[in-house]
C-alpha cells in the first residue's frame, strides 16, 4: 500500500466518521424541537448580516471622513450617556438634601428655659 491509498483510507474513515456524527446530531436537535425551518432561519440571518457587512464596508471604502465622523459623534453620544448613567446613580446614593429645624432644646424638661430658647433676640447695636 502507497501513502497515497493510506491517506485516502484514513480521509475516508474520518469522512464516515463526521457525518456519523453529523447525522447523530441532527437528530437529536430534531428531537429539540430544531428542525429544517429553524435553519433555513438561521442561514437567512447569517446572509442578511454578510450582505450587511459587505455594504458597510463599501461604504467605509467609498467614505472615509463621513464614517469618521460618524463615530466620532457615536463616541461621544456614548461618552455623554456614561456620564449621565454615573451622575444618576451618585444622585441616588447622595444623602438627601433639605431643610431641618431644630426640634429640641437644651433645656431640661423647663418651660421657662423653653421660653426663653424659642424667644426671638434683639440685634444688638453698637454705634
Amino acid at each position: 500500500m502507497s501513502k497515497l491509498t493510506i491517506i485516502s483510507d484514513r480521509a475516508l474513515e474520518l469522512a464516515s466518521k463526521a457525518g456519523a456524527g453529523l447525522r447523530h446530531a441532527g437528530s437529536s436537535l430534531r428531537d429539540a424541537g430544531i428542525g429544517a425551518e429553524q435553519w433555513i432561519k438561521t442561514g437567512a440571518a447569517l446572509g442578511a448580516a454578510k450582505a450587511g457587512f459587505n455594504v458597510a464596508r463599501g461604504t467605509v471604502r467609498r467614505h472615509p471622513v463621513a464614517v469618521a465622523t460618524a463615530a466620532a459623534v457615536v463616541g461621544a453620544g456614548v461618552l455623554a450617556y456614561v456620564l449621565y448613567r454615573k451622575r444618576r446613580q451618585q444622585q441616588l446614593e447622595a444623602p438627601i438634601d433639605g431643610e431641618s429645624e431644630r426640634i429640641a432644646s437644651r433645656s431640661n424638661g423647663n418651660a421657662a428655659a423653653r421660653a426663653r430658647a424659642t424667644r426671638a433676640r434683639r440685634p444688638s447695636t453698637t454705634a
